[in-house]
């Protein structure tokens, strides 16, 4: 069934689904980039070992990642588990297992997460925005920020309701916290306002739409990092059911 959507040679990206250590010794998410050896007739996955500087990443067997492939039919993304490693012809390579269901999405739009997550946010001064662009956050005040609730939530950007409503194509700043690796992270984020309209039958409730601005890698892999551990949590309480 995966060969309609799969093909040997697709490239593809490993994310793993834990924080590692990375070279510059911050914690975040590792991504790797290989290819599609062959697909197995029992729906396993053989793919090309990964290398880093003309060396082989040996990824460990029971190590669960986040895969994007890049195919004749667009992009496609599942989690999978390692659970072998081999030399076939002289190539090194991994065998996974699916441990999630296959569906196609957008790169640009990322994976959006339902959530209930309480933040804070106001627009913020043009002075302010420049601020947030260098890194200069000292520069910017929290004070007369509006309670809101975020209800999805990718690397890209957010969807949350709000008392108030954001003029469109302005740059807000957003404060909330996420648990990664069950420790609450908090979150001080500015984002472009790209939606912003009433709740139909809700009174004075806003439904807003917002997209990630001046956002470091890091901080963006802390976010998908999140959402990939309440994933396997659903999908865990799910299983055991």
């Amino acid at each position: 069934m995966i060969e309609k959507f799969i093909s040997p040679g697709d490239k593809l990206e490993l994310k793993s689904t834990v924080s590692v250590v990375l070279p510059d010794g911050t914690e975040g998410v590792k991504t790797y980039r290989t290819s599609v050896y062959d697909i197995l007739d029992d729906g396993r996955l053989e793919l090309v070992m990964p290398m880093e500087q003309t060396k082989l990443v040996l990824l460990p067997i029971d190590g669960e990642y986040d895969v994007c492939f890049s195919s004749h039919g667009g992009m496609y993304r599942a989690n999978v588990r390692i659970v072998d490693r081999q030399k076939i012809n002289g190539i090194y390579i991994l065998v996974v297992e699916m441990i999630s269901n296959l569906h196609k999405f957008q790169r640009r739009e990322y994976y959006r997460f339902n959530c209930v997550v309480d933040m804070t946010a106001r627009e913020m001064t043009r002075q302010e925005s420049d601020a947030f662009a260098k890194g200069l956050t000292y520069l910017v005040s929290e004070k007369d920020m509006v309670r809101g609730v975020i209800v999805d939530i990718s690397g890209g950007g957010t969807r949350f309701v709000s008392r108030q409503k954001f003029n469109e194509d302005s740059i807000i700043m957003m404060c909330f916290d996420l648990p990664i690796m069950e420790r609450e992270r908090s979150f001080l984020l500015a984002a472009k306002v790209i939606y912003s309209g009433e709740i139909e039958n809700r009174t004075n409730e806003y439904e807003n739409r917002v997209k990630f601005e001046y956002i470091d890698t890091t901080t963006r892999e802390e976010i998908i990092k999140y959402i990939f551990d309440e994933e396997r949590k659903i999908r865990k309480n799910g299983k055991g059911r």
